[in-house]
């Protein structure tokens, strides 16, 4: 006898965050994902707010926190089932909710140590492409790569009468690291992420190039490059392209007042440090170029200009010396979007002073500063027009400024610097790569419901995809 199948959607549906859905077969339900709401979704509460006691298991696609950061609730509202994820995502997971039950919950060592022990214990690693029946459904699941960020995966969910895909955050192809994400062989409904489901990235190699023109541009003036990035993921990738740069141009010093290979980069995240020992750990997961280089006796995410800066103390020392000195320097530090971290500290410092400059590669979501200092910045635009960075929005009106302005803990800091974009960095899939990725699957899926995407990303993805695939109905929950 057929169940009667029902998805619903517990977050990620007016934004990028917060994703968190529901496959009801039945009287049983299958969660995947349990992500914080960040930005101009955040929430103060995040108590689970939905029914749990149907829901047979969880499965994590990746483990961003707006993917995994309701998790300790859901364990607090009493959910004790198997908790399916890749298992470079078991060795990840721990890590990232420790840090942010610190951030955002307790800094109770013994309450964190037992929410991490309950986790640690529901936890059941999936290699990737094996399929794992789920008790008390009749259902398998199985992960494929998803090329978001080391141990992304995507879901197939098989009932007995049709297959559901849930997207995860899927990647774009090239990827530093990663293993590109390829369709799955069938689906009758997908759930599909949209977050740039308006725009396409750079190609690897115009990507390349813009980060090659920004960071030169950057330190010309003797200024300091700050890229605001996501400890997980973000850093490891501008790392390796860092590292493949001195590599390549190491003497050149292309008008920088020094080489290449003189330059030093600053890694200030104790997460992001921690993160990147955990990628070196799972080498055998790398892509066959990242293989490659290993074999070369390169090390790209362990280089001689490489400098990580963990105390505390280490870190307000660190942001004094910038803020005078005259070297170039290029520093990595969290948030990715600005919202608290370390990042915070150094844009005070910097962000007044014409010769610094801020890089954002990744998704900046509305409500944070980091939506607000590429808004609103001095956008730096190359000579050459196939490296132009951002198109240019309206500046606000401002009048007790000269400047733009963001505001941090609750102070206005001018925007002085220039504001570079590279979106090719971006660990996202771009418009062309999510429609692939939908239109590869044969036979024509008969559904598609796009989240994880802002109302203008969702509306463009959702009448190309009705374009291509007229006999698919394309949701919008």
């Amino acid at each position: 006898m057929n169940q009667s199948i029902n998805i619903l959607h517990h977050g990620a549906i007016t934004g990028v965050t917060g994703s968190c859905h529901e496959l009801q077969l039945g009287e049983a339900g299958l969660l995947i994902d349990c992500g914080s709401f960040q930005g101009r979704d955040k929430r103060d509460d995040l108590q689970i707010d939905f029914a749990i006691a149907h829901i047979r298991a969880l499965i994590v696609t990746h483990v961003h926190i707006d993917h995994i950061g309701r998790i300790p609730y859901l364990l607090a509202a009493g959910f004790s089932g198997p908790i399916y994820c890749s298992v470079p995502s078991a060795l990840l997971l721990p890590t990232m909710l420790e840090d942010a039950l610190k951030i955002g919950f307790t800094n109770n060592k013994a309450l964190i140590a037992d929410v991490l022990a309950k986790v640690q214990a529901q936890l059941q690693p999936l290699p990737f492409d094996q399929w794992q029946p789920i008790a008390g459904m009749v259902l398998r699941i199985r992960l494929q790569r998803a090329g978001h960020i080391l141990g992304s995966a995507y879901v197939e969910c098989a009932t007995p009468s049709q297959t559901i895909v849930f997207s995860g955050d899927l990647g774009a192809p090239h990827s530093p690291l990663l293993m590109a994400p390829f369709p799955p062989e069938q689906a009758d409904v997908l759930v599909l992420e949209s977050t740039y489901g308006d725009k396409d990235h750079d190609s690897r190699i115009d990507r390349r190039l813009r980060l090659k023109a920004a960071i030169e541009h950057a330190l010309q003036d003797g200024g300091t490059l700050l890229i605001p990035a996501f400890s997980l993921g973000r850093t490891q990738d501008l790392l390796y392209e860092i590292e493949g740069l001195i590599s390549e141009f190491g003497q050149d010093n292309a008008g920088l007042g020094l080489p290449w290979h003189e330059l030093e980069i600053v890694v200030d995240s104790p997460l992001a440090a921690n993160f990147t020992e955990l990628y070196r750990k799972l080498k055998p997961f790398w892509n066959l170029e990242a293989q490659a280089r290993l074999r070369e006796g390169r090390h790209p995410l362990a280089f001689e200009q490489m400098t990580v800066i963990n105390s505390h103390q280490d870190h307000l020392q660190a942001v004094q010396f910038l803020a005078r000195n005259h070297k170039p320097y290029i520093v990595l530090a969290g948030s990715g979007m600005c919202t608290g971290g370390r990042v915070v500290n150094y844009l005070k410092a910097l962000l007044p002073e014409a010769r610094n400059d801020v890089l954002f590669v990744g998704y900046q979501a509305e409500g944070t500063p980091g939506r607000a200092i590429l808004d609103y910045g001095p956008a730096f635009v190359p000579a050459s027009s196939h490296l132009a960075t951002k198109d240019q929005p309206a500046q606000p009106e401002i009048s007790s400024l000269s400047a733009p302005w963001v505001e941090l803990d609750g102070q206005r800091y001018p925007i002085r610097v220039k504001v570079h974009q590279v979106s090719g960095y971006s660990a996202h899939a771009g418009q062309a790569d999510l429609i692939a990725f939908a239109t590869a699957i044969s036979p024509h899926v008969k559904q598609i419901r796009l989240v994880h995407g802002e109302t203008q990303a969702k509306a463009a993805l959702q009448k190309k995809l009705q374009a291509l695939l007229p006999n698919t109905e394309v949701l919008i929950p």
